[in-house]
This record gives structure tokens, C-alpha cells and sequence, in this order.
């Protein structure tokens, strides 16, 4: 069973009742008291049932809630609840089983980030929370995220992420692929991005006047500037109208526009692409020799890249010009290849 906000209410609100001396409360009453507390932080709501109070109680009752000491007294034809020790709380309970094994689950995914640079205060959280609750973490993982502990760049994050939440203005000292030489920048952190193992800040570059990304590896430094921040309305990603919905990866071309993009699968990657889709906008249908998918985005480098990764299984029916740059491509593969 879920514990929303909502039910833990109820149950707080509950816990008081049974705990009231001076007080006796009829299933009317405890559902006058929930109804009372959730009105106030929702007026719009719909009030309690009789069978959602019944329901509450029967989890506090039981193993997988607090297994509370309640008692029910007949008085007529009606019923009050109190408990058998007026001192009992569920506050001074220690977890029940079933938030024992979330804050489990929530420690096995802290773990991720245990060593990682900036984040060495997630070990001794992880080992206060155990010591607290008496957990113990399984001997083995049990769960694996991608990541690439040698990635360059990845000690920024934390700074970057300062940075925008504090509306900084960075000096970037920078040298991207293409540049013999690094350079300066003038950069307005908006967004923190990662794609393909790599992670991306981007921002406003005052020197060439326009949004870009920025890639962590290729910073060689940055400090903070006085100068003012241009704050942003941009939405980054929503896969309706966001900045980066309409490409795949981070680059997006500075006058690209959207095309519907032809994709033809041959029938042994067909299920792969149909349940693992390329881009949101993704549509597919089943034809004689294969799987027709059609995209709309804008053409870039990462396209192309996704492409060629699908090697001899995939062919592109269009756009011509992005059929024509993968043909070139590929004429340059196998080039290399001929000796």
C-alpha cells in the first residue's frame, strides 16, 4: 500500500483521536476530525468516506502499518475506538515494513553517487539513516545506472548547478574539439543536461549572443562575475514545445528547421526501435520489408550518429540532403576498408 500526503494525514489525524482521553470518537467523529484536516490545505476536495477511514484503520492495524493497540467500545448500536495505551503513538514507533524497505530502496539509489566528487556527505547520511533505523544495505548491488566514473567535467556539476540557481554570470576559460587554443566566454547557466555519458550546461553566451551548450569536459575553468545575469523564460524540454524537443542530443542548429525524417528498419531491428522509440515524435507501422518510421526533427550531428549506429539495418528514405550526407559517410567507411 502507497502512503500518499493525504493518507499519512488521516493517519496523524487518527493517532490523535484514539490518543484522546477526554474524548470518545465515533467513526462519524474520526471522520469529521480527517475531513477537517485535509479541507484546510485543500478546500476544493471531496471529503472522506466511511470505507476510506475503515481502510486506514485496518493499515494502521496491521504489519505493514503500526500494528497499533486499538480497541473498539460499544456503547448502544454505535462504536468509539480508543487505544488500549493511552500512550501509544505511531510518532514514537519505529518504521513499519513498508517504509523500512523504501528508505531501503532510497539508499540503494544514494549509493549511486557515493565517492563521487562534491557528494562525499551522501556516505555519512547513508550511514546515519542505517545506524538510526537499523537498515543494512544488501551484501550486493541490485541495481546499476550507466555512468563513466573517468568522465571529465563531472566534479563542475555541483558549481554549475550553484551557479543557477544563484543566477551567476560565469568567466569560462574553454576549448572545445575544433580550437587549438581555449577561449574565453561570457556564460549565463540555464540548463544541465546529460547525453550519451557526457553532460552539458546550457546558457547565454554574451560574446556571440545567443543560446549554446557547452560541454563540462572540454571547461578548463570558470569563475564568478559581478556582471548582471539575463534570466531566461526558455522551457527545456516538456516534448511539446521545449528547446531541445525538436533535435535528438544537444546540438541544435542555429537555423535548422523541423523535417519529417524517413526511416526504413529491416525486421530484426523492427521490435527494438518499436519499444525502445528514437524520439517522441516517433511514429512507425509495419510495411513488407520492414518497420517505416517517421520522425519530426531537425537534422544534426547526433542524428546522424544514431543512424550509422544502427550500421547495415537501417536505411534512410529522407530527407535527400540527410540521405545524401549519409551516403557520404558511409563512401568514407568503406574507403578505409579497401586496403
Amino acid at each position: 500500500m502507497s502512503v500518499t500526503k493525504n493518507a499519512y494525514l488521516r493517519y496523524k489525524t487518527l493517532d490523535r483521536c484514539f490518543r484522546n482521553t477526554g474524548r470518545n470518537y465515533f467513526i462519524e467523529d474520526l471522520i469529521d476530525e480527517c475531513s477537517q484536516v485535509l479541507n484546510d490545505i485543500n478546500p476544493e476536495g471531496n471529503g472522506i468516506s466511511r470505507r476510506t477511514i475503515f481502510s486506514d484503520i485496518g493499515f494502521m492495524e496491521s504489519t505493514d502499518g503500526w500494528e497499533i493497540p486499538l480497541e473498539r467500545v460499544t456503547v448502544g448500536k454505535r462504536v468509539y475506538y480508543r487505544y488500549t495505551d493511552p500512550t501509544f503513538s505511531i510518532n514514537n514507533q519505529p518504521l513499519n515494513m513498508k517504509e523500512a524497505d523504501q528508505l531501503r530502496s532510497a539508499l540503494a539509489i544514494m549509493s549511486r553517487f557515493s565517492g563521487a566528487p562534491q557528494f562525499e556527505w551522501v556516505d555519512e547520511l547513508r550511514t546515519q539513516l542505517k545506524a538510526q533505523f537499523n537498515l543494512e544495505d544488501n551484501d550486493s548491488p541490485i541495481i546499476s545506472f550507466e555512468s563513466n566514473q573517468y568522465l571529465k567535467g563531472k566534479e563542475l556539476i555541483s558549481e554549475l548547478f550553484e551557479a543557477i540557481l544563484n543566477k551567476n554570470v560565469l568567466d569560462v576559460t574553454y576549448q572545445d574539439f575544433k580550437s587549438p587554443e581555449p577561449y574565453s566566454l561570457l556564460f549565463h547557466p540555464y540548463y544541465l543536461k546529460q547525453y550519451n555519458g557526457r553532460w552539458f550546461v546550457f546558457g547565454y553566451d554574451e560574446i556571440i549572443d545567443r543560446i549554446r551548450n557547452v560541454a563540462l569536459d572540454r571547461i578548463q575553468k570558470f569563475i564568478k562575475t559581478s556582471n548582471t545575469y539575463k534570466p531566461t523564460d526558455i522551457i527545456w524540454e516538456n516534448q511539446e514545445e521545449g528547446y531541445l524537443d525538436d533535435i535528438i542530443g544537444v546540438s541544435k542548429p542555429y537555423e535548422g528547421e523541423i523535417e519529417t525524417i524517413e526511416l526504413l528498419f529491416d525486421l530484426d531491428r523492427a521490435p527494438y526501435v518499436e519499444t525502445k522509440p528514437i524520439h517522441s515524435s516517433q511514429s512507425s507501422s509495419r510495411v513488407e520489408n520492414g518497420l517505416l518510421v517517421k520522425l519530426q526533427v531537425i537534422p544534426n550531428y547526433e542524428l546522424e550518429q544514431l543512424i550509422l549506429s544502427f550500421g547495415e539495418g537501417i536505411r534512410v528514405l529522407k530527407p535527400q540532403s540527410l540521405v545524401n550526407r549519409i551516403k557520404l559517410r558511409i563512401e568514407k567507411m568503406h574507403n578505409y576498408y579497401l586496403d
